[in-house]
């Protein structure tokens, strides 16, 4: 048996997200059907992250088993010709047989776009949150320097979500303006539910002078779902990448 590693990419608007789920259409559900399909075998994968509905990907990563005598690259040609339009993978190869993309360290990288202008855009409307209330990125970027670092981010957590803990580090978090365009860029090794989201909604706050952008450390401090801003919408946030150290290391990335 081989396990395979998949990097997808995929427009989310027409899914209820990666996770399977009874009665709607998901990018598991898919790409389970093109591989069992493929392959001959039964195959479910084994994902990443688990976007919500509406939520897009350029680097999501997904492994499954199988038996299948196939170059481990040719994977990603294979299941193209099968996939919709939607949902395409971009690389494939072969990766140790108990190598768990949740349960191995990573660096992930996501990046949320804002459009700040009069009137909305049509051709951006499945992938930005559109925005007519002027935002300063010089604020955002102030408030999003607070984030940087080891933190508990239960403030900018959803409510009710099942972790052991809500301590992340992020690496890095820029707020970049070209134009009416703002695209907000978050790197760390672990995200909670809805994080990135809420962080998004947090720094437009900022941005539109609700608060000022050192009060970020308060709501940090506060460990309280209220105490940040609202939640953006699914739409403008796409997981762009993920990284794996320990398989770069070794030479299978």
């Amino acid at each position: 048996m081989r396990r395979i590693m998949l990097t997808v990419a995929y427009d989310g608007t027409n899914y209820h997200g990666w996770q399977r789920q009874p009665d709607k259409n998901s990018i598991e559900d898919v790409l389970d059907h093109c591989l069992s399909d493929l392959t001959k075998e039964p195959v479910r994968v084994i994902g990443a992250s688990r976007t919500d509905a509406g939520v897009h990907a350029l680097g999501n990563v997904a492994v499954f088993d199988t038996q299948a005598r196939m170059e481990a690259d040719k994977f990603a040609y294979a299941l193209n010709q099968r996939l919709p339009e939607d949902i395409r993978i971009r690389a494939s190869g072969e990766v140790p047989p108990d190598f768990h993309p949740r349960k191995t360290d990573s660096v992930k990288t996501y990046e949320y776009r804002i459009l700040n202008e009069e009137f909305p855009d049509p051709l951006e409307r499945l992938y930005s949150y559109f925005c007519y209330v002027p935002l300063d990125e010089h604020l955002m970027q102030r408030a999003a320097d607070c984030l940087v670092g080891e933190h508990d981010f239960q403030s900018f957590c959803s409510a009710g979500a099942q972790v052991e803990s809500t301590v992340r580090t992020l690496y890095s978090c820029t707020v970049h303006r070209e134009r009416t365009r703002l695209t907000i860029r978050i790197r760390g090794n672990g995200f909670l539910y809805n994080m990135v989201r809420i962080i998004t909604g947090t720094l437009m706050e900022a941005g539109r002078g609700k608060y000022p952008p050192e009060a970020v450390r308060e709501i940090l401090e506060a460990k309280d779902r209220r105490a940040a801003g609202p939640t953006a919408p699914a739409r403008g946030l796409t997981l762009v990448s993920y990284e794996f150290p320990a398989l770069e290391q070794a030479g299978r990335l």
